[in-house]
């Protein structure tokens, strides 16, 4: 069964753990939201649904055609990330009446394991280094190698080089997904800025919702919106008509905004039993200080091609 991190920490009696796993889903609306599937090994093989069999009519006595859907076998890998927090003894001791320092220490270690999971799953990519897991962008990258029919990649315009964002084009993107509405909208701040402000021109307004742990999140078309400061303004668009893609994330003004269905048959993370684990190491033998490591294995997995697409080349404008 897949569990969110917030409902994962409700079944932890760990008062520690349970204010690292705050700090981190707190502000981001991706480790709130996401689904994780708790697996037993070091990764997860399953069978990604390509196409479906086709159906046809027949007269009596006719031959029936067999047609069986189409699969590609996929490995989701877990890995690790984490960091150890030191809390030198000298402050603690001299500074324990300013603030804890050690809460301090561990809250900003969990906001960097934040940042991370967030960058990596937009951008991770296990070609470039083989200790990360494959994001989002490497991943719809891969349905379009693999020679599939019907990319799940929406271009602003037919030319390279981006255009202004239009309603249009983020309802073709939602289109995109199939099986079901998106549950989310995944787009950095300057996207959801611009899709704000066209709204507002129209004569509309972007609505709000609550999440789980009653931050506000803005709505389009009733799909919430993941606002991330992890997806690049700096994207490069090269080809033409449907023949675009992102040759690079980095030297020009252009953006992407993600689509995506959640849950264990569409986009859901992966972790080994447990979750998040905060660990007291103790005290060092080289240096007099106290560390407390915090480590997460994840993976991140899409079941189907048609439960994520990607509209690319959204400008500035």
């Amino acid at each position: 069964m897949a569990l969110t991190l917030v409902e994962a920490a409700k079944l932890s009696n760990d008062v520690l753990l349970e204010g690292v796993v705050e700090e981190i889903i707190y502000d981001s609306p991706i480790l709130q939201s996401l689904p994780f599937i708790e697996i037993v090994g070091d990764g997860l093989r399953y069978n990604r649904e390509l196409t479906l069999g086709s159906i046809d009519f027949y007269a009596v006595g006719d031959t029936w055609t067999e047609s069986t859907p189409t699969f590609t076998p996929v490995t989701a890998n877990l890995v690790i990330m984490g960091g150890d927090a030191d809390l030198d003894e000298f402050l603690k001791i001299t500074r324990s009446n300013i603030q804890d320092l050690e809460a301090a220490i561990i809250q900003l270690k969990a906001k960097a394991l934040r940042h991370k999971f967030e960058e990596k799953f937009i951008y991770g990519n296990q070609t470039t280094n083989p200790k990360e897991f494959d994001g989002l962008r490497k991943i719809i990258d891969t349905f379009t190698l693999a020679g599939i029919t019907g990319r799940q990649v929406v271009q602003m315009g037919t030319a390279g080089g981006g255009v202004a964002l239009s309603f249009l084009k983020l309802d073709e993107l939602i289109d995109k997904v199939k099986g079901g509405k998106p549950d989310a909208l995944i787009m950095s701040k300057r996207s959801r800025r611009i899709l704000q402000s066209k709204t507002r021109a129209a004569g509309w307004n972007l609505e709000q919702d609550k999440t789980t742990l009653g931050t506000f999140i803005r709505v389009y078309n009733g799909i919430p919106i993941w606002e991330t400061d992890w997806i690049l303004d700096t994207h490069v668009t090269t080809g033409s008509g449907t023949g675009q893609y992102e040759s690079a994330t980095t030297g020009g003004d252009e953006s992407v905004i993600y689509a995506a269905r959640l849950g264990e048959g569409a986009l859901a993370g992966l972790t080994a039993p447990g979750h998040i684990q905060v660990e007291p190491i103790g005290k060092l033998e080289t240096k007099d200080a106290t560390r407390t490591r915090i480590k997460f294995y994840p993976g991140l997995a899409v079941f189907s091609t048609l439960s994520v697409a990607a509209l690319i080349g959204v400008d500035a404008t």
